[in-house]
């Protein structure tokens, strides 16, 4: 059997959670809904995918309201989705595969960045100049194969019910010639762009701050709608983590907010940017 994906996880955990919030033993779920303790054991684990018809019985049985029953039946009936990033998966690591499948159902999206601009919000020009540095024995092929991957990511951007992203990018990534004077340039540009839309915020941490929390490395919050299935992502050079236990998460969650606090205003962030860029030529 395949490998859970991330969002089956925290399907998984946040049904029994609330089991046992509701002080239920599987057998009484089983007189409830009809699901043998066995079967709701696999899905509460994550061995077996949720399928939404039992989502919603359980959620039903649990007396868990609209909003909530809502997004775990849809968590349940987007796990195990394939979607476009599936052409990819040659050249996909495991948990950039993940990613890409929550962002495309998440609501938010909050990064803190130290060395680079979020993929997100990347260049076609700058991702080929990162990804072909850093992507350490990938050939040209699948450069190429990334730097599409990437580039079709930004579609949430826009889509009609938009990603609402939140990035806090360090002043060191801004300052980097990543690919390049021109590069760069390209690349100011095209966030003062991405500035102007409503769901996208993007901050700038001046190297002038002292100790804050953003030191403690760069990571990304994906966020859902109605229910605890927040999750943390942390990038590694070899492989990378999802921090997924709620409190956890919410560590994750004060630390950007501190981040955000300590970073330059939205007005002052813009300016800064539209500075290094008309250094650049």
């Amino acid at each position: 059997m395949a490998e859970a994906t991330v969002r089956q996880r925290q399907l998984g955990n946040q049904l029994r959670a609330i089991r046992e919030k509701r002080g239920l033993t599987l057998e009484a779920v089983e007189l409830l809904t009809g699901l043998t303790p066995a079967k709701l054991s696999r899905v509460e684990l994550a061995k077996t995918p949720a399928k939404p018809a039992d989502v919603e019985k359980l959620a039903r049985a649990y007396e868990c309201d609209d909003e909530l029953r809502e997004s775990l039946v849809a968590v349940a009936r987007e796990g195990n989705k394939r979607g476009w990033w599936f052409n990819y998966q040659d050249v996909l690591a495991p948990w950039l595969a993940d990613q890409i499948s929550l962002e495309s159902s998440a609501a938010s999206f909050r990064t803190f960045q130290v060395q680079l601009i979020p993929g997100l919000l990347q260049t076609a020009d700058y991702a080929r100049a990162a990804i072909g540095r850093l992507a350490i024995g990938a050939s040209s092929e699948d450069v190429e194969a990334r730097v599409r991957v990437r580039r079709e990511r930004q579609a949430v951007l826009t889509q009609p019910k938009p990603l609402e992203v939140w990035a806090v990018i360090h002043e060191v990534a801004l300052r980097s010639l990543v690919g390049g004077a021109p590069t760069m340039r390209g690349q100011m540009e095209k966030l003062l762009e991405l500035a102007v839309l409503p769901n996208v915020t993007i901050q700038v941490m001046p190297s002038e701050t002292g100790v804050h929390q953003g030191m403690n490395g760069p990571f990304s919050i994906l966020g859902f709608p109605g229910s605890d299935l927040d999750v943390v992502l942390l990038e590694g050079l070899l492989s990378s983590e999802w921090v997924e236990d709620p409190q956890r998460v919410s560590v994750f969650d004060r630390a950007f907010r501190e981040i955000a606090a300590e970073a330059w205003p939205v007005d002052q962030s813009i300016n800064f940017i539209t500075e290094q860029k008309d250094k650049l030529k």
